[in-house]
């Protein structure tokens, strides 16, 4: 919550200073001009200064939440306690005599070992106690098994720090806090701060490491570009599959009352039905190699193509229609002059949304015995907590999906150069 605080306040910070910078040299949004068209020739384009300071800012989050050696201490969010807390507790024997004693407490990094600490009893009924505990971590202290009562009765703890205390409540301390348990025993939780444990967010310098390191070494038998490399031929294979076979299906249905009639029902009742889903019924079908693979994806793509080109052939006017027809076009010119071009904007579409569906079904799919592949390896490591490869498989993902977005928004530009006009 409060780094979501911190990126929203970054964003309106940003967007204020670079509004004002751009509108003082003459930029304009699309409600001033008196013609906006959208598409590609749309008067709304990406700011790039956004688009930079917004990942900026996000790899900036991640660092400030992290403690990264890549920021200055200053930027750093408060971090966990690390060092000494200490607490007194007020002990009751079955006489109602009550004595004092501390509890020093040395709070460590999960990394190191702790520091040996080495007290002295002291002379009251209730005896002074050592004890250490992980960043992050609570400890329980069973203070009371030191004591020593006259009738050697088990005394209770009613105080700490002179507050007094019952089962289940807490009292903060210098570094923390002490809770305590039902049964009457002290629980000391040191401070968290706001930084993330590593074991769920490592510094983005970790995962960098990590990532040249399986580049170098590998990762189960396998070396990374062979990972992603299967990972990406699943996906082509997968996508280009549904792509042949959804868009056909969706120019018939565009196209034909009676295609529309029959495969409409099939068409949306699969739409919403999730690829993950449909891995227990794949693996009955197929068994667990290969082929289950590419046909989960292919199923993954196939409705999002087929609903896509759909769209684009009802999309067409009719007026172009009408105006090929008294020029003295025929059914197949009219397809191919009229019906094809103007509905591949839909297509393109579809293809882009139906890549990212791919993307995001190939974890997935990478379940069923996979040997290789960026999903088997974020989910082989995941068993074995490594936080740092799970996030380096999702990053490069991430990227490779996004790069492939920009080569078909490049083929769009290059083969539907008409978008957006009209």
């Amino acid at each position: 919550m409060i780094a979501l605080t911190i990126y929203v306040l970054i964003f309106i910070v940003a967007y204020l200073i670079v509004t004002k910078v751009i509108k003082s040299a003459g930029e304009r949004g699309y409600a001033s001009r008196k013609t906006v068209t959208f598409g590609d020739e749309s008067a709304v384009r990406p700011n790039r200064i956004a688009s930079v300071i917004s990942v900026a800012s996000i790899f900036l989050l991640w660092g400030m939440f992290t403690g990264s050696n890549l920021l200055p201490d200053f930027l750093h969010a408060p971090a966990p306690f690390e060092g000494k807390l200490s607490f007194t507790y007020t002990a009751e024997d079955s006489s109602q005599a009550t004595d004092d004693a501390t509890v020093n407490v040395v709070v460590y990094p999960r990394d190191t070992k702790p520091e040996k600490l080495v007290t002295e009893p002291g002379d009251g009924f209730a005896k002074n106690d050592v004890s250490s505990v992980a960043q992050w971590r609570t400890k329980l202290v069973n203070v009371v098994k030191n004591d020593v009562t006259e009738d050697g009765g088990k005394a209770k703890v009613i105080a700490i720090n002179g507050q007094s205390i019952k089962p289940g409540q807490s009292v903060k301390i210098d570094g923390g806090a002490v809770t305590l348990s039902d049964k009457g025993t002290p629980i000391v939780e040191p401070a968290a701060g706001w930084q993330m444990e590593s074991l769920y967010l490592p510094a983005p310098e970790v995962v960098w490491s990590r990532t040249l390191r399986i580049l170098d070494e590998g990762f189960r038998n396998f070396t990374l570009a062979e990972h992603l490399g299967y990972s990406l031929f699943r996906v082509i294979v997968g996508f280009l599959l549904g792509a042949l076979v959804g868009i056909p299906l969706g120019y018939a249905m565009g196209l034909s009352n009676w295609f529309r009639g029959w495969f409409d029902p099939i068409v949306e009742f699969m739409r919403p039905v999730p690829p993950l889903a449909l891995i227990p019924l794949v693996i009955i079908w197929v068994g667990i190699g290969e082929a289950g693979k590419i046909i989960l994806l292919f199923l993954a793509s196939l409705w999002i193509m087929a609903i896509a080109a759909r769209a684009g052939v009802s999309g067409v006017k009719i007026s172009k229609v009408h105006a090929a027809y008294s020029l003295g076009a025929g059914q197949w010119q009219i397809m191919r002059y009229v019906i094809i071009p103007n509905s591949l904007p839909e297509i393109f579409t579809g293809a882009r949304v139906a890549m990212g569906v791919c993307w995001g079904t190939v974890v997935a799919a990478e379940l069923v015995a996979a040997e290789q592949g960026a999903g088997m390896m974020i989910m082989t490591a995941s068993k074995f907590q490594n936080t740092d490869i799970v996030l380096m498989g999702i990053i490069l993902i991430g990227i490779i999906g996004f790069g492939i977005d920009l080569l078909m928004r490049w083929a769009e530009r290059l083969l539907v150069p008409w978008k957006g006009k009209g």
